[in-house]
């Protein structure tokens, strides 16, 4: 089947044309210029109409259905759009799971559109049939399935909608075989409101005067930012509220880059292995104000412990998240970038050095015992924080960081400095081993004018390392760190510190990664010593192309500071 919109017939309701291209004509409406996929029996009839709009939709072929919902995830998170997949149905649609329940938990705008087989056969446990509506609904903001092809532009209209608006997160819809190939009238209109769905409260005033009175009267208090104010693009209003309000500022792992990491109120990154100053000081607080964060037990430790010598506001656009874990004494439920300048207008303008000056004092201690033997150690094997300490310094610390999950995770996210927003891609809420390469894909075109490095482990690498034959093909210029320890680092970590160092598989064997990126048309070098590290980095960042970089680090290495999972954060530990 070959025709085009414009061959299509009139009617007074629209032109008419078939499910398939309703499909593709929603997607250039709302905006969509990049689709991420693999074709199927059941999604066939899009991928043929797709034929013809490649002069309008660019589509990456990836190597497995998890990648291409990584890979859109890695996209709208650094261009702020909605991230799309398509993808056949049964094991096509099942594959999608966990890069759903990754986005749904790290708040990601995505909709993934899947084939299913003809509505006749529904039911009757048919070729490549399974329910995903059922095995979607706890992963998604919302899904449905649709079996009649005029129903195609409303559900696709309403899951752009849903996706983006108020708290972002990933929808599905499940399109029946019949309605691809079906045609029908063809009309959209884009939404701006859905009877009693309400995405974004209004924020209460008298709530704001009462946090506003906290924050004049507070003598040690700190702003803890996450990723709602990215996701929110309120990072002009938070800085409006900093510079009034003169209080330090730290952020949660995916909070990383709404501040300016080299801010003078900037005092790092909360958490489980974030900086010194912030937990030790949690103590000590006696005002909390949290904007755009759910305080995951990450970043909490112990929430009994959490705070508990101080006030708690609270800024959130999700009401549900306020509350849950650490009370509010001042809940303000709503958009940070309308909360924060009401904010903003009704305090008084604040010092607060001296208290910053104490963080600054910790950030002493953490540079003496945990960063500068990280970064600059005195002999032994490449570290690496050393590793990712001497790439941000290539780059400026001003690149698009993705990484995976484990220890490079950590070491990336505290010695790779963020001077620009939305320069942080990671799974933070789930952890999802295998994220980062297909993310760092869809990164790089989501940020095309923009460098892209990926830091990786050897496990996480090998989780979703078919992802080179999408780089090959698309020709996509993603430089690769890999930091090779031969051990699942953080589980080894674990077992060391708390199951007496017995490594029950967790030491692993791995192949010549080398072949591997050759193979798929990769630049690569392995480092082994740390006077070639420097030299093999600009390499890497000089090369035209994809790059991979393995550099062979440290097996027994662990990343400090860490807090005892359960121990509040105050119980931080240096080494």
């Amino acid at each position: 089947m070959n025709t085009t919109p414009s061959d299509a017939r009139q009617t007074a309701s629209g032109p008419v044309m078939t499910g398939s291209q309703a499909l593709l004509e929603s997607f250039l409406i709302e905006g969509v210029d990049t689709l991420f996929g693999y074709p199927g029996g059941a999604i066939i009839p899009v991928y043929d109409a797709l034929y013809d709009y490649r002069d309008r939709l660019r589509h990456i072929l990836v190597r497995h259905e998890q990648g291409a919902v990584h890979a859109a995830q890695g996209y709208a998170r650094v261009s702020g759009r909605v991230g799309v997949c398509l993808v056949t149905s049964g094991p096509g649609a099942t594959n999608t799971v966990t890069g759903l329940a990754d986005a749904l938990m790290d708040s990601t705008p995505l909709v993934l559109v899947t084939g299913q087989v003809g509505s006749s056969l529904l039911g009757t446990d048919a070729f490549q049939e399974t329910n995903f509506v059922g095995i979607t609904q706890a992963v998604t903001k919302w899904n449905c399935q649709v079996k009649r092809t005029e129903d195609i532009p409303a559900a696709m209209a309403k899951a752009f909608y849903v996706a983006r608006s108020g708290r972002p997160g990933p929808v599905v819809v499940d399109i029946t075989k019949d309605a691809q190939c079906g045609t029908a009238p063809f009309r959209y209109e884009k939404l701006v409101s859905i009877r009693s769905y309400v995405p974004v409260p209004e924020p209460d005033p008298a709530r704001l005067d009462e946090a506003a009175r906290l924050i004049d009267e507070a003598r040690h208090p700190l702003v803890m930012v996450g990723q709602g104010v990215i996701l929110g693009n309120a990072e002009a209003e938070l800085k409006a509220f900093l510079d009034r309000s003169g209080m330090p500022v730290a952020s949660t792992l995916l909070g990383l880059s709404a501040v300016p990491t080299d801010s003078p109120q900037y005092v790092g990154m909360l958490g489980m292995h974030g900086n010194y100053g912030p937990n030790i000081k949690n103590r000590d607080c006696d005002l909390l104000v949290a904007v755009g964060m759910r305080f995951d037990d990450r970043v909490t430790g112990n929430p009994a412990h959490f705070g508990e010598n101080a006030r708690v506001i609270h800024l959130e656009i999700d009401p549900a998240e306020i509350g849950k874990i650490v009370p509010a004494d001042v809940p303000v439920a709503g958009d940070v970038r309308q909360t924060l300048p009401m904010l903003t207008e009704r305090i008084r303008k604040r010092d607060h050095s001296g208290w910053i000056a104490e963080f600054r004092a910790c950030d002493r201690i953490e540079a003496e015992r945990v960063i500068r033997p990280a970064t600059r150690p005195d002999g032994g094997g490449i570290r690496m924080g050393e590793a990712v300490d001497t790439v941000a310094r290539a780059y400026a610390n001003d690149a698009v960081v993705v990484t995976d999950v484990g220890q490079q995770q950590m070491f990336a996210a505290r010695y790779f400095g963020f001077r620009r927003t939305r320069s942080l891609v990671t799974s933070g809420g789930l952890g999802t081993m295998g994220f980062g390469l297909p993310a760092a894909i869809g990164a790089k075109l989501g940020a095309p004018e923009r460098d892209v490095v990926l830091f990786v482990g050897d496990g996480g690498l090998q989780m979703t390392i078919q992802e080179l034959g999408t780089i090959f093909q698309s020709r996509i210029p993603v430089k690769i760190v890999l930091l090779n320890n031969t051990f699942l680092g953080m589980v080894r970590q674990w077992q060391e510190l708390f199951y007496d160092s017995r490594y029950s598989f967790t030491e692993l064997v791995n192949p010549d990664f080398g072949l591997i990126a050759r193979a798929n048309g990769l630049g690569y070098r392995r480092v082994e010593h740390r006077g070639e590290l420097a030299e093999a980095v600009a390499e890497m960042k000089a090369a035209a192309g994809a790059f991979l970089l393995e550099v062979c680090v440290e097996s027994q290495e662990n990343v400090f500071p860490m807090v005892p999972a359960g121990a509040p954060v105050a119980e931080i530990r240096l080494e």
